[in-house]
Order: C-alpha cells, then structure tokens, then sequence
C-alpha cells in the first residue's frame, strides 16, 4: 500500500512536486553559497558550522596524536621473523614460516619475544630476524614452549631498542589498544581495537592442538596474516599482550583476535633464558571427571560451573589451604571455573609460590580461601 500511495501522489501532483524540489534546491544552494549569492545570515551560520568542525577535528587530533606517540615509541622494537624448516625433507615441503616479535631486555641481554609456532621447525642459523632498521640477523640461541606457544630468542646487535613490559592483570575490558606486527617484510603494520573479552580458553588452535595451557586475550583489532608473534600494545605504550590467532571461517581477520598476556609470556620466557624449562603451577587435586549438571543441582548449585575434588593429595597446597574432597572449586583468583580443564590451565600458568584467592562451595554454601600455588615439578 505504501508504494501505492506514492505513485498516486507522483501522478496527481507533479508539478507542484517539481515547484516545491526547485524551492528547496534553491533555498540550499543560497544557504551554502553553491549558484546563489548568500545573505549575511547565512554566511555567518557557515562561518559557524566551520569553526565548529575545526573545534571537534582539533579534539581528534588530540586523541590520533596519542596514537602517533605510542606509534613511534614501539615500532622501533618490532621485527620481521623468517624460519625455514631445519630437516631437509621438511624444508622441500614447508615454505619459509613468516612473522613478527618484539625486543624485550631481561638484565643485560637482548631477546625477541614471538610464538613459538613461527619459529618451531627452525634453529637459530636458518631463522632469520629483520630489525626495524632493516638489519637482518641470526639469533644466537632459541627456546620455546609448545603448552603456552612461546618463543623467545637471544639477539645480539648494536643499537637495539626493547619494549616496554605492561601489566595485563590490571587490563580491562574496553581498554583501547593496538596490534603492531610485521608482516610479510613490510616495516611496520598497526591496527587499532579494544579489549574485547579475557580469559579466553578451549580454542582449537593449530599446532595439532598443542597449545593446551591457554588464558588468552581477545581483541577486534585486526591480527593479520604475518602478524603473530607481533606485540598487544596499550595507550601507555606498555606490551600487555603477544599476538597468537584470530578466529576465522576464511583465513582472514573477522574481527575476533587472541594475545597471550604478557604476564604468562613473560614468565615463560624468563624462565626458558634462565633454565631451559618452565614451572607449573600445582595445586594437589584429583577431579571428578563425573561432575555433571545433575551433579551440580545436587550440590545446590544453580549451574554447572566449577569443577568437584575427588581427591586431595597428601602435603599438597590443597591439602595446606584445607580443600576437602567434594568440594566444588568455582572461582580462581577472582576468574569463575568453567570446568576442570580450565582450572588445570589456570594453575598451571599461575606463578609458583604465589597466593591465590579461591571460593569452593561446601555444604551448600560459598566458602572463600587462600592456597599458594606448588610447583608441578619439584626440585629434589
């Protein structure tokens, strides 16, 4: 009906359609000065509307500056990173993997920070390290970790700028930030997004599913094909996060991005340059594997969240901290317990020796505690 109506109107009254278009067509070519000479209100008005506009362009500018400065603050420690396969036969069937890093200073050496899947089939005199300057190099050694996707080689180099280490436990969801990588050769590529979501886990990523420790970042700014490896950069300038995949039904960048938190990446590099392995957290409990949502009703909880103890082992933190078998774990250190695989990598990437808030639920009712956190490896 409402096409109707408006052909009856363009068949009853065209001229005075066209009479009323010419009047307004003129009326806005006088006010905007476009054939028509322009009264004195008007062009005050027009005067108005500019000084407006170069008033909220100049607030922009404001805001682009800052992300000019923190531009020019990182660039110089992002590289370039080319890994061809070590094994000959490999080599013929593998092309050159591609993709970026970040220079980060632990005491007095230098090292590039990437994932551990641009540079897995490589050793040092095949991966190649192209600096921000343009010069290319062989790092001296490399370590890595598949169950976090960490990579870290020592480079040696006149010159060279690290980056600023941020704090990804204070980052917020909302927080404005910057993926910054180099791929494909090019010097430098910077997108811009927020901090979508965190503590992200149970991804399928590549690697045959390596990457089994995972408590990632999520971001919608673009991670390009070439970026992985490349820094998660705040409006402080500061690394929160290591770039590792995006989600994608086509291979190419939909928006959904995930980073490894520059406090997991750092400790495990640390660590890797110190000793050659990584600790893990432990925490000295056995999961019911059974825990199910008629379980979860049974206990008096409203869902299932959580995961049950089965059993606490001897001189274990669990068994120092007071967990009890049957108890539901539903929060770690102030993140809710989606199910037992997650509560394993969230202990496991905790810092050893560190205390960590914890609520079980117990008898019906959410009981708060502290445990600090074992290691899954003890020294003898």
């Amino acid at each position: 009906m409402r096409n109707f109506h408006r052909a009856a109107f363009r068949c009853f009254v065209p001229l005075v359609a066209a009479g009323l278009a010419c009047l307004a067509n003129a009326a806005l070519a006088q006010e905007w000065n476009v054939g028509y000479a322009a009264t004195p209100a008007a062009e005050a008005s027009r005067n108005r509307e500019y000084d407006t506009l170069a008033r909220d362009v100049a607030a922009m500018d404001r805001e682009l500056g800052l992300i000019k400065r923190v531009v020019k603050l990182v660039t110089p420690t992002v590289v370039h990173i080319e890994a061809s396969p070590a094994d000959e036969s490999r080599r013929r069937a593998i092309l050159i993997e591609e993709g970026s890093g970040v220079v980060v200073q632990f005491g007095s050496r230098f090292f590039v920070l990437t994932n551990r899947h641009v540079i897995k089939d490589s050793v040092p005199n095949r991966t190649l390290v192209k600096l921000a300057d343009g010069r290319a190099i062989h790092p001296r050694e490399v370590w890595s970790d598949p169950k976090t996707d960490v990579a870290i080689m020592w480079i040696t180099a006149e010159g060279l700028v690290s980056a600023r280490l941020g704090n990804s436990e204070a980052t917020e969801i909302g927080e404005q930030v910057l993926a910054v990588g180099s791929p494909f050769g090019l010097s430098q590529s910077v997108t811009r997004g927020i901090i979508s979501a965190k503590g992200r886990y149970n991804l399928e990523l590549g690697d045959g599913g390596e990457v089994k420790l995972q408590n990632f970042l999520q971001t919608d700014a673009a991670i390009n094909p070439g970026n992985s490896g490349g820094p998660l950069i705040n409006l402080r300038g500061e690394v929160i996060g290591i770039n590792t995949a995006i989600a994608s039904a086509s291979g190419g960048n939909e928006g959904i991005g995930f980073s490894i938190p520059i406090s997991i990446a750092a400790r495990v590099a640390r660590q890797l340059t110190e000793t050659g392995q990584v600790a893990r957290g432990y925490l000295g409990v056995q999961f019911d594997d059974t825990f199910d949502e008629r379980s979860a009703r049974a206990v008096g909880l409203t869902q299932l969240i959580g995961s049950r103890v089965a059993t606490v082992f001897a001189n274990s933190p669990a068994e120092k901290a007071q967990i009890l078998p049957n108890d539901v774990i539903v929060q770690f250190n102030g993140i809710r317990v989606q199910d037992g695989d997650h509560l394993i990598s969230l202990v496991q990437l905790t810092e050893v020796g560190s205390k960590v808030e914890l609520t079980v639920y117990r008898g019906g009712a959410p009981v708060p505690m502290v445990v600090e956190i074992g290691d899954a490896q003890p020294k003898p």
